[in-house]
C-alpha cells in the first residue's frame, strides 16, 4: 500500500519564489562574505527540504514508511499504539517547522494532542494521526489516510489477540 503526497500550489509557489529570490541576491552580491552567507543559506535550506520533504507514505509488511527525498522514516507497526483519522480542526502552532518550503514538515503543537511531528504536502490533505508506544506522535497528510488507519488498527488488534 503506497500513496503519493502531492505538494500544494502554495508550497510549490513559495518554494520557487524563495529559491529565485535567494539566487537573485546571490547573483547580485558583490561582497565575498555575502556570497558565502547566501550560498550557505541556500545549501542548508535545500538539504533540509530534501531530507524532510514527504514524497509518499507506504506500508510494507512490518513498517509504516514516510518516504522522503533523501531518507525513509520507517516506523515499525509493532511500535504504534494508536492510528486515527485526524478530524479536529487544523489549528496548530508551529514550534520548529516549515509551512510551505517543499511541503509542511517539522514540530507542531495542537491543544488536543500536544506536540507532534508533521509530514504533509498540502494543508487541505486528510491526515493520519499516529501515536507510538513511547509517546511520540506524528501527523501525516495523504490522499486516503483511512486505508492506513484500517490497516494499522487491524495490525494492532491482531497483535493484542
Amino acid at each position: 500500500m503506497k500513496q503519493t503526497i502531492k505538494l500544494s500550489n502554495y508550497s510549490i509557489l513559495t518554494s520557487a519564489l524563495i529559491l529565485i529570490m535567494l539566487l537573485a541576491i546571490l547573483y547580485l552580491s558583490k561582497a565575498s562574505w555575502m556570497i558565502y552567507i547566501i550560498s550557505a543559506i541556500i545549501l542548508i535550506w535545500t538539504v533540509l527540504a530534501l531530507f524532510y520533504m514527504p514524497m509518499s507514505v507506504s506500508i510494507d509488511g512490518r513498517c509504516l514508511n514516510i518516504n522522503r527525498s533523501l531518507r525513509v522514516k520507517s516506523i515499525p507497526l509493532t511500535e504504534i499504539s494508536a492510528a486515527e483519522l485526524q478530524t479536529s480542526p487544523y489549528v496548530e502552532r508551529r514550534i520548529l517547522g516549515n509551512n510551505g518550503w517543499f511541503g509542511y514538515w517539522g514540530w507542531y503543537h495542537k491543544a488536543d494532542i500536544g506536540r507532534y511531528f508533521a509530514y504533509y504536502g498540502n494543508e487541505s490533505d486528510a491526515r493520519l494521526y499516529i501515536r507510538l508506544k513511547d509517546g511520540r506522535q506524528y501527523i501525516i497528510g495523504c490522499p486516503d489516510p483511512q486505508s492506513f488507519v484500517n490497516h494499522i488498527q487491524k495490525h494492532i488488534y491482531n497483535s493484542r489477540a
